[in-house]
């Protein structure tokens, strides 16, 4: 979830931008190596073999939180209802935003996200594996070396390329100000891509922490993007993304 951050008022943080990814890997014994074999038999992760659905949330008007915060209320009950794993950053972030937002925006009781703010405190006592909430902010410290737990900096340990052009020479805040007093609807799609890489590329770290997924080299999230959300923004067909789809990795 993307919202505007206000320190000054309690609970003052206003979302106004949510996104969903769901990734289906088949139940193996072993993890699923991304890629295929090319002659000489070394093995390249293809962006394009991992399919993924996904469902992206924007306001149109501040008025319209209200309608956001039931929608993502949903959106948590569906996906505690169909994955073995649910996943975020810093999860609880979202979630303790939403609660706040519902209070004060009379969006109802919020039963989905206070069932999901339970099971992702008691995801501790689990294994790893079983546990349906992952946080990759706070449970993949057995796949990483560094100290960082930035998103960004998780997915560049792992080899993730998550290269965010939406935000070159401006802020999320400064395209969202875009949208709603211009009407952009460039700056609108920008931060929807940026919110569904996050959501993508958290997907990713998820099912490399649980061991249902593996890659080698540098794995193109970017890529699987333009792939998965072809047709769906202009931005993934504006010079500045596609620019990005040609670079040779390194």
């Amino acid at each position: 979830m993307e919202w505007t951050k206000n320190y000054k008022i309690k609970n003052g943080n206003r979302p106004f931008c949510f996104s969903v990814v769901y990734l289906a890997v088949p139940e193996t014994a072993t993890p699923v190596l991304l890629g295929t074999p090319p002659r000489g038999g070394r093995v390249r992760a293809t962006e394009a073999q991992l399919e993924f659905s996904w469902t992206s949330v924007y306001v149109e008007e501040h008025e319209e939180t209200t309608t956001l915060v039931r929608a993502a209320d949903a959106a948590v009950r569906a996906a505690f209802a169909a994955a073995d794993h649910v996943t975020g950053h810093q999860f609880t972030s979202d979630l303790g935003v939403l609660a706040a937002t519902g209070r004060w925006a009379s969006a109802g009781p919020l039963h989905a996200v206070a069932a999901a703010r339970e099971n992702w405190l008691a995801r501790r006592t689990e294994q790893l594996g079983d546990r349906q909430v992952v946080d990759t902010r706070y449970d993949t410290d057995h796949v990483l070396t560094g100290t960082s737990r930035r998103l960004v900096d998780v997915c560049g340990e792992l080899r993730l390329e998550v290269t965010q052009p939406e935000l070159k020479g401006t802020s999320m805040t400064a395209l969202h100000r875009l949208w709603l007093e211009k009407r952009s609807a460039e700056a609108r799609e920008r931060i929807s891509v940026l919110n569904l890489r996050h959501s993508l590329s958290t997907a990713l770290v998820a099912l490399r922490a649980t061991n249902r997924i593996t890659w080698t080299g540098l794995f193109d999230v970017n890529k699987m993007l333009a792939t998965g959300a072809h047709g769906a923004f202009d931005w993934l067909a504006a010079p500045t993304f596609t620019a990005l789809l040609d670079r040779k990795p390194t």
